[in-house]
């Protein structure tokens, strides 16, 4: 009777450990750099909001800009959610509105600006009135308004400093396939075969202290005589 109830711990905490591996397994986290730099993440990036003492802003040419992110990369804004959320959270940071570089260049081969990491520019949100329209265009950059998040063509060469957030994507702590269709099945049947065969032990388990319990009532206990009574004994004729 002892030994079911163990091995019905036993197959419990197994099933219990069992879930819990599949889970652990088939679950992908998310992780920015762990450099001693505050990275904030955001959708699938991670974003550096480069700050001063006491999370002052500090504003920087374009080419120290580049150097500030440099193994990552300047700001690459491609929704309006993401564009919103540079806007929303920098002046929690910097205590103040600034304009920040964005991390585009002119293409010749386009014609157009396009983003350092290559990716054509999909999402904009350019200023309705360009007051940069006599700019080089080898020779024009790209900032972003934080108070009102529109974006507006700059000068790369002159000594304009603007803030400088850095980014990068979140990486997986491993590379796992998604779980198929034929691993989550058998999950199911591991998980139901262990449940299975504990409810046997239940059973067997119930079914044997039902019927200890039946044999205790039936039990025939013979009556003892009392002290003095003597049993009557019948003598022949």
């Amino acid at each position: 009777m002892e030994s079911l109830e163990k091995s019905h711990r036993y197959l419990s905490s197994i099933c219990c450990v069992f879930v819990l591996c599949v889970q652990l397994q088939l679950g992908l986290t998310g992780d920015c750099p762990a450099d001693g730099r505050t990275w904030v993440p955001f959708g699938d990036g991670c974003y550096y909001f480069v700050h001063g003492e006491e999370d002052t802003i500090k504003s920087y040419t374009f080419e120290r800009a580049k150097t500030l992110c440099q193994g990552f990369e300047l700001l690459t804004i491609q929704s309006a959610e993401e564009n919103d959320f540079v806007i929303k959270y920098s002046p929690a940071v910097w205590k103040n509105n600034v304009n920040v570089w964005l991390g585009m260049y002119y293409d010749t081969n386009s014609d157009d600006m396009r983003w350092f990491g290559e990716q054509p520019v999909g999402f904009s949100n350019w200023e309705d009135i360009f007051s940069s329209s006599d700019l080089v265009p080898l020779d024009t950059c790209v900032a972003l308004h934080s108070n009102t998040g529109k974006w507006e063509n700059v000068s790369c060469l002159e000594q304009a400093e603007n803030g400088v957030v850095c980014e990068t994507n979140q990486k997986a702590e491993e590379a796992k396939p998604k779980p198929s269709a034929l691993l989550s099945a058998l999950v199911i049947l591991s998980v139901v075969a262990i449940m299975g065969v504990s409810a046997v032990i239940w059973f067997l388990q119930h079914k044997y202290n039902l019927g200890s319990t039946i044999l205790t009532a039936f039990e025939y206990h013979p009556p003892v005589p009392s002290r003095g009574h003597r049993p009557v004994l019948s003598g022949g004729g």
